[in-house]
């Protein structure tokens, strides 16, 4: 499948600085990608190249076919972007901030801000100051704002930050919804790993400016994780510190864990365990992205 977005020897330098270095990416139409790294890594700078807001000194990007250099205002046609400070008017009504800004999107469909206020769950508070707003709703009215034109991309600057646990799974699942119904391709930047595993078709690891790691988070586990630890709900507790050949030690509360040389070893693992106790629960611990991304970080 053709890339949607493309981004081949990526370079940008501010003054002496050198923020971004020879930066590859590629991304497919419809995919949820996850741009991780830590503060200050270049993921905001990055996002600012693709919308064409700044200039590389080299490298080429083509955004569906656009390059953001050349094609910028044509490409913000087509994106929605939720940065941290959310751009909204607290002094006005959910309602009339979508409203004003569907005008200035030359949204023409009168349903629009309607259905938007409907699926983020504002419709109840359509007519209340955005200032009094909580801070989950107001990254949901910024979401809302965003996808008002429905645009093709979306670009998230940690669109989780400052909420609450139920409030990062509700605008999690909101964006899980929306890709699904729509096929909007949406990459959301990020330092919070695990809040991203299971939302992302696929994962990209920056560090230092240079994008270091690509990939789905099997083609990942396949190529970072050999040796895996399999925690296992068993009444079976070993008297020594290896079963069947296997390394392990027990955690308590009927629980054990196995050093095994690959996942392809937990079915034998198994087998011999059920033979004599039951088997409640299987854990493998050390496959999460986060685990993978410490390991990716660990070969460069």
């Amino acid at each position: 499948m053709t890339s949607f977005i493309h981004v081949e020897g990526l370079y940008k330098s501010f003054g002496q600085q050198t923020v971004l270095e020879n930066v590859n990416f590629n991304v497919k139409k419809g995919e949820i990608v996850g741009l991780l790294g830590t503060n200050g890594a270049g993921k905001t700078t990055f996002i600012r190249i693709l919308n064409g807001v700044i200039k590389p000194e080299k490298g080429s990007i083509s955004l569906n076919g656009l390059d953001p250099a050349s094609g910028g205002d044509e490409i913000r046609k087509i994106s929605g972007i939720v940065t941290e400070s959310a751009g909204l008017y607290h002094q006005m009504s959910g309602k009339e901030n979508l409203e004003l800004f569907a005008e200035l999107y030359g949204v023409t469909d009168e349903k629009r801000v309607e259905e938007l206020l409907e699926l983020f769950d504002l419709k109840e508070h359509r007519d209340k100051p955005v200032g009094k707003y909580s801070t989950g709703m107001k990254k949901r009215l910024a979401l809302a704002k965003a996808l008002l034109h429905k645009p093709d991309i979306l670009f998230l600057d940690e669109p989780t930050n400052g909420l609450d646990p139920d409030g990062i799974q509700m605008v999690l699942s909101y964006l899980k919804k929306y890709n699904q119904e729509t096929g909007t391709t949406i990459i959301i930047c990020s330092h919070v790993l695990h809040q991203l595993e299971n939302i992302c078709d696929s994962f990209a690891f920056i560090e230092n400016g240079t994008i270091v790691e690509q990939g789905t988070l099997t083609e990942l586990e396949d190529k970072y994780v050999q040796n895996v630890t399999v925690k296992v709900s068993t009444t079976f507790m070993p008297q020594e510190n290896h079963y069947s050949g296997f390394p392990c030690k027990v955690l308590g509360n009927s629980m054990v864990a196995f050093d095994l040389p690959s996942k392809n070893d937990i079915p034998q693992l198994l087998n011999g365990l059920l033979k004599r106790d039951p088997v409640y629960s299987v854990t493998i611990m050390n496959n999460d992205l986060q685990s993978i991304y410490f390991r990716v970080r660990g070969n460069k």
